[in-house]
């Protein structure tokens, strides 16, 4: 696990420039660090690398790296799990290896196959490669986005900027800070920006599963593996039987969490009381030789505590506990630290506990395996609930908007019923997003908010859920869950693997018939049925509790100076992107009301204006 970054430009950056925008990064790989920089047909080029060892502790997996013949070099964030097989392979084609990292494996599978090599990696992974001989840069991302890739252009100057993280990007000497004021409405309805976009005009992020060829100041973008694809692919090939149903992803899983367990340095697991991370941990305790290190925090308020049945998980499963009760004043003291490692605004409340929890097995372990994936492949969240129950009643919204009059009524009802009522349209799935636009343009000077995804209008699945569920492994999934994982894990210099989000385990979940996953608010059917073939059902039984964070008495309470602050007429004015009046009537109802939807608002613009004071000014 590292940090890349890197450039391409007419004009040459000095390496003190390049050593700076690397090591705005240094927490994500503390071990190592290097640069390179070379000439291409019409300019310079700089590659950087911040290395967090995890195989071939040696010297030998130095990056950047380069081919026997120097022709490729590479900077690679991630890890490939199968590496090992592709290097048997590579080997009996005559190529030979230095090292045991998977970093040299990259390089000759791209020697070999071109950019059909990504397709053949299963792994999560962020690799640039610098082709010398067709003079080209060849950027890649995972199928599933858990590894970051951002990169900016700047045509005028020909500049191409790419980096793990927008922090050395924003090092560049030619970036321009300039807000796309669109994804700021976007991110403040939604808590996180889907990529492509970012909150820079000209800077992106590389979707999942594609790659990208950037020669002559031109980049091309190309799918290697689709979602949408292999979800019709498994509706073609739908597996009936329900054991054999079972007995495949048990059997996928298990080699997912096992090629996951592989590395130089100790490995552990998140644990909490919930079916996925009790799952991946069970599995991985039963094939391992000695007791698995398990991490849980603990919450003071019972109501959001997880800890004592995560200990009664692993006294069961025998693995090597470790839990620390934390109170407010340990997660409060954490919201300093959010701009600096979550280097673009991000508002999902959960990441304090989750940096919390990644401290915790930073301490021991190197890698942790999580149990991210689980709900949005397997049906598992409460919106699920919601729209199975929208589409069972869509025929009643329908006639209440038709209603002669309903227009004068509906300014009276509560947002969540208008929201129903108001669900019309191309976008089914995405309940309750517009019950934020009218306080968020207010906020915004009157602006027009979209918040919903584009994605759903191509989304044609009759079942809302399934769906819904696509669009969350689009959207919500990388650019919010990874997202937060990576960035709080890798604050302390942790890797997280989630065995769920194997490609393999996906696609497998793309064949199970979806009354198999959810039936009448039985959410994540098989997978609980798996998970209590290796844990007693009544262990596993209690609703998750989740990651909650207090935030209407913190906004109320500690918070309450700052955001005044970040309210006063002078302070927004200056800054040009908000209304003073939008913004205090907010605050108003926030301090007035306990409904969820001020607070969540309130939150993600402080979290923006606490980014903006860290960058911006």
């Amino acid at each position: 696990m590292c940090g890349i970054c890197g450039y391409i430009s007419k004009n040459r950056i000095d390496d003190g420039i390049l050593e700076r925008m690397r090591d705005t990064m240094i927490h994500r790989g503390p071990d190592d660090a290097g640069i390179w920089q070379g000439s291409t047909s019409s300019g310079y080029i700089g590659l950087a690398h911040r290395r967090l060892s995890i195989f071939d502790l040696s010297q030998l997996g130095h990056q950047p790296m380069f081919s026997e013949d120097g022709r490729i070099a590479i900077v690679f964030n991630g890890e490939i799990y199968n590496f090992k097989d592709i290097r048997l392979e590579l080997l009996k084609s005559g190529y030979l290896f230095k090292s045991e990292c998977d970093t040299e494996v990259i390089i000759y599978a791209y020697d070999k196959w071109g950019e059909d090599c990504f397709a053949r990696f299963n792994g999560m992974f962020a690799i640039a490669i610098w082709d010398g001989n067709d003079n080209k840069l060849v950027i890649a991302r995972d199928r599933m986005g858990v590894k970051p890739f951002y990169y900016y252009r700047n045509r005028t100057e020909s500049d191409f900027v790419f980096a793990s993280e927008l922090k050395p990007i924003m090092k560049y000497p030619r970036f321009t800070k300039d807000i796309d004021e669109e994804m700021l409405g976007n991110y403040l309805c939604n808590k996180y920006i889907a990529s492509p976009n970012t909150i820079f005009k000209d800077t992106f992020k590389l979707q999942p599963g594609t790659y990208g060829v950037y020669r002559n100041n031109e980049l091309v973008i190309r799918r290697y593996w689709d979602i949408v694809e292999k979800k019709e692919e498994g509706s073609e090939s739908l597996i009936n039987d329900y054991d054999t149903a079972k007995a495949e992803l048990n059997s996928i899983l298990t080699d997912a969490v096992n090629r996951r367990m592989v590395a130089d340095v100790p490995v552990g697991t998140f644990l909490s009381s919930g079916i996925d991370s009790a799952l991946v941990t069970a599995i991985a305790q039963r094939n391992s030789d000695s007791p698995v290190r398990t991490f849980t925090i603990g919450f003071d308020e019972k109501e959001r505590n997880e800890a004592e049945e995560a200990k009664i998980i692993a006294r069961y499963l025998g693995t090597d506990h470790t839990e620390l009760y934390i109170g407010e004043k340990e997660i409060f003291e954490l919201i300093e630290d959010l701009p600096k490692y979550y280097d673009e605004p991000f508002a999902d409340a959960s990441q304090l506990p989750t940096m919390l929890v990644s401290k915790l097995a930073a301490g021991d372990v190197t890698v942790a395996l999580s149990g991210d994936g689980g709900d949005e492949l397997f049906c598992g969240y409460k919106m699920y609930d919601l729209v199975y129950i929208a589409q069972k009643l869509d025929w009643a919204g329908r006639i209440a908007y038709h209603f002669p009059g309903m227009n004068t009524v509906k300014s009276k009802m509560i947002p969540e019923i208008r929201a129903f009522i108001n669900n019309r349209g191309e976008y089914r799935t995405q309940l309750f997003s517009d019950i934020y636009t009218d306080h968020i343009s207010k906020m915004l000077g009157g602006a027009n908010v979209m918040p919903k995804h584009e994605l759903e209008r191509k989304l044609k699945y009759k079942n809302w859920q399934e769906r819904r569920m696509i669009l969350d492994m689009c959207t919500y999934l990388p650019d919010d869950i990874m997202a937060k994982t990576d960035r709080a894990s890798m604050r302390y210099s942790l890797e997280v693997r989630s065995p769920l989000l194997d490609y393999r385990v996906v696609e497998k979940s793309f064949k199970i018939l979806h009354k198999h996953k959810y039936t009448r608010f039985d959410k994540k059917h098989i997978l609980k049925a798996l998970a209590y073939d290796y844990i007693p059902s009544e262990m596993l039984s209690k609703s998750k509790k989740g990651f909650g964070v207090p935030l209407a008495s913190w906004l109320r309470g500690p918070l309450r100076k700052e955001i005044l602050r970040f309210s006063n007429e002078a302070f927004v004015k200056r800054q040009g992107l908000f209304d003073t009046n939008g913004v205090k009537q907010l605050i108003i109802h926030q301090e007035q009301d306990d409904k969820i939807l001020f607070s969540t608002i309130l939150w993600s613009y402080f979290v923006f204006q606490k980014w903006w004071e860290e960058y911006m000014r």
